[in-house]
């Protein structure tokens, strides 16, 4: 790496500088007595931007189960020209500075689609990584919640990165692996320094850990062929021929299956058309799995490769290799590991035996499909705490909770 600026051999990407008036302040923001050279300051421009976002090596140096992640994605990812997450949302972000050395960073956000749907006057935050320091965690928090208050919400609630439908949550349990795809990795000190400056647990997400050869409860199993035969329910996987309009359905049952969850927020048409276009280089077709009842798709999960194996030792670079060998370990060798990522039945659906087989039976076509591939490990996630009914049939899986992911709130 050289200097500030990105990576040997990464490309000079598009992305949009982050103007002031979006970043706070424009110069860096001097902490009070104590903070021992301790300052936080906006990110302005490309090369602040590369730095915010490889800061954590830092931090994870040494940890063997941290993945960085891929500068090329990230770059894209927060380039508003590129995600349409900036459509509807405001975003900025801070590096917290130890006479000049980097030791934190922090994101704010304002998203309006959660606004417009639960109209709770709050606001987020994510990125969230710093040395073990409490005046670091104190400074950084205090500057989001700044900036939000100075856009008229009352509360704060996080981390996202950047949205629930991102990486969600603090991992507070199970730092003795690594992440899988879009999952967070945290030190174990993080949670400490959030409760001391007065944030407290609003919901918790549970990631699920199951052996591919490992088969259900018998009882599921015959729920699900008993049921399948009564109303006729077909499992399928997608259509490639018919990608997009697959992926329309697929989010179609996403946003009506968890329309009622706790802090949902739907997909919009252009992040679907985004996500789209993002999945379907690494999807195989058996990726995923769709109950139809009479010609209607009712149900679905979806599986993704664990990206975050392949990339393991690629130390967040994607060029001028890597990519190709990405490619290769992701559609040829393939992935001794999978996260199952989305699940969805429809509403109308919902409750009792027919509900269970749907989602049972979508999720054990991509565990057999898993295994004759010959992935050995999946992940279920995120689940919340309070969904008792997925969590059973999770675990008549023979799945066991192995990371917890908290999100925490704060008044302002």
């Amino acid at each position: 790496m050289a200097g500030n600026g990105a990576p040997a051999n990464e490309p000079a990407a598009s992305v949009a500088s982050v103007p002031a008036s979006a970043a706070g302040e424009r110069g860096p923001r001097e902490e009070g007595p104590g903070t021992s050279g301790l300052s936080v300051e906006p990110v302005v421009g490309r090369r602040q931007l590369v730095e915010f976002l490889t800061m954590p090596r830092r931090i994870y140096a040494g940890d063997p189960h941290w993945v960085e992640p891929l500068l090329f994605e990230r770059l894209q990812h927060l380039d508003p020209r590129k995600n349409p997450f900036f459509a509807h949302a405001e975003v900025a972000y801070w590096i917290a500075r130890r006479d000049g050395r980097p030791v934190g960073r922090i994101s704010a956000q304002v998203n309006r689609a959660h606004l417009r749907r639960h109209d709770d006057a709050t606001g987020h935050f994510g990125f969230l990584e710093a040395e073990d320091g409490a005046d670091i965690f104190a400074a950084l928090l205090r500057t989001a919640e700044d900036w939000l208050r100075a856009r008229g919400m009352r509360r704060i609630l996080g981390p996202f990165t950047l949205s629930i439908n991102e990486e969600s949550g603090l991992l507070v349990d199970g730092f003795d692996g690594p992440p899988f795809l879009m999952m967070g990795h945290a030190r174990p000190y993080y949670a400490g320094h959030l409760e001391a400056a007065g944030y407290a647990k609003a919901k918790d997400l549970i990631a699920y850990a199951y052996d591919t050869a490992v088969d259900p409860d018998p009882k599921l199993t015959a729920l699900v062929e008993r049921t399948a035969k009564k109303h006729g329910i077909r499992f399928r996987n997608v259509d490639m021929k018919r990608f997009d309009a697959e992926v329309r359905t697929i989010f179609e049952i996403f946003n009506d299956a968890w329309s009622d969850n706790w802090g949902f927020v739907p997909f919009s048409e252009a992040e679907l058309e985004h996500v789209a276009a993002s999945l379907k280089p690494l999807l195989r077709v058996d990726d995923v799995a769709i109950a139809d009842i009479d010609g209607e798709a009712v149900a679905m999960a979806v599986s993704m490769s664990n990206v975050n194996e392949a990339i393991a030792d690629f130390g967040g670079r994607l060029l001028p290799f890597n990519w190709a060998r990405l490619l290769w370990r992701i559609k040829v060798q393939g992935t001794k590991t999978a996260r199952l990522a989305l699940m969805g039945v429809r509403r109308r659906y919902h409750g009792g035996a027919l509900s269970a087989a749907l989602a049972a039976g979508v999720i054990d076509q991509i565990r057999l499909a898993h295994r004759r591939r010959g992935t050995l490990q999946g992940e279920l996630s995120w689940v919340l705490e309070d969904n008792k009914p997925t969590r059973r049939i999770i675990e008549m899986y023979g799945a066991r909770p192995y990371k917890t992911y908290r999100l925490y709130v704060r008044d302002l």
